[in-house]
């Protein structure tokens, strides 16, 4: 995301200021160093005073907050000194249909009322937007977005490679039952039995589940990567696959898009419906079904004369999801809701 916030800076149109928490993933200190960003100290983080004043400093005509989690930021909506400031909330949580969720349209209606336009990742983010009583012309699509700038000369790349495509399937993610990887290993070891001349894996990532990857055969374990070194990982692979139980979006899904390869997902992941053409470029697989993921690592392999031109298909896909396209997306959002008095 930090590239889409520097195409959103560098238009003349929009000052823009950020104020957010470290990530818990163990980014490059410079990852975000040329944006206008303050991050928050532990300590800062739930100080609602504090929060205001870096806020209503920059006088804003516009304030974005991430859903509805920190009680600071949701208290920045009925805050007198921000009244003329629009609200436009971003939210990624799908619809799954909890008592959590059925009774939030209840708890959360005052901050509803106060919000100018809601940013949704996909049709079942903005499927629970609809069900807390947002009109469905203030819900938005597009609240993810990455930095294809690296990625698009990557399937050239790729092709060109001495040996052909590359037969290595790739996993970026975290190693944590919720992205599944317990259920990838299981897949594998049933795809590495059922076939000769088996593809390996690699998996960059890190979390409590790595003792998994040890000793399997066929896998490698390439641990936590920086974004500078995702594009030089994914030149080497040949195919894409995530297995998670629950994944809101997936920015991994649109990178690995972008760089030109078949994408195998599970339909937990939000950016199946707007990345992943089942059988066109790549599957979608059901989630929680390490046999039904092993057949498609099968189809995969069956097809390796294929895959470049599968892959090719996902490129334009994944490009209305690219930075330039995400800050040009967000910047018309906030002409639009600028024009329109804040809501009371």
């Amino acid at each position: 995301m930090a590239a889409c916030w520097r195409a959103l800076a560098a238009r003349q149109d929009i000052d823009l200021h950020i104020i957010a928490l470290p990530s818990a993933v163990p980014f490059a200190d410079d990852l975000t160093a040329d944006l206008p960003c303050r991050l928050l100290a532990e300590h800062q983080q739930n100080d609602f005073n504090l929060i205001r004043a870096q806020v209503a400093k920059h006088d804003p005509r516009v304030i974005v907050i991430n859903g509805w989690h920190r009680p600071p930021y949701v208290q920045l909506t009925r805050d007198p000194s921000l009244a003329r400031a629009r609200f436009i909330m971003a939210m990624d949580t799908p619809w799954q249909g909890t008592w959590r969720q059925r009774v939030a349209p209840l708890i959360l209606r005052r901050l509803i009322r106060r919000l100018s336009a809601v940013v949704v990742a996909g049709d079942r983010a903005a499927n629970y937007a609809q069900r807390l009583g947002i009109p469905t012309s203030q819900i938005h699509r597009g609240m993810y977005g990455f930095d294809d700038q690296p990625l698009t000369h990557l399937h050239a790349k790729r092709e060109a490679l001495p040996g052909g495509w590359p037969r290595r399937f790739l996993y970026v993610g975290r190693y944590v039952h919720t992205k599944g990887i317990d259920l990838l290993i299981d897949a594998y070891r049933q795809y590495r039995a059922a076939v000769s001349n088996p593809w390996s894996l690699t998996c960059c990532g890190a979390g409590d589940l790595a003792h998994l990857l040890r000793d399997e055969s066929g896998v490698t374990d390439r641990r936590f990567i920086q974004p500078a070194d995702l594009p030089g990982i994914l030149t080497e692979h040949g195919a894409f696959v995530i297995a998670s139980r629950f994944e809101p979006w997936g920015v991994v899904i649109a990178e690995a898009a972008a760089a030109g390869l078949p994408i195998l997902c599970t339909d937990a992941c939000g950016a199946a419906l707007d990345i992943v053409q089942h059988d066109h470029n790549g599957r979608i697989i059901k989630s929680n079904d390490a046999a039904a993921l092993a057949a498609a690592l099968q189809w995969i392999h069956d097809r390796h004369a294929d895959l470049p031109q599968i892959g090719a298909r996902s490129r334009p896909i994944a490009a209305a999801f690219s930075a330039d396209a995400w800050s040009q997306q967000w910047a018309q959002m906030f002409q639009n809701v600028i024009q329109d008095p804040p809501a009371p």
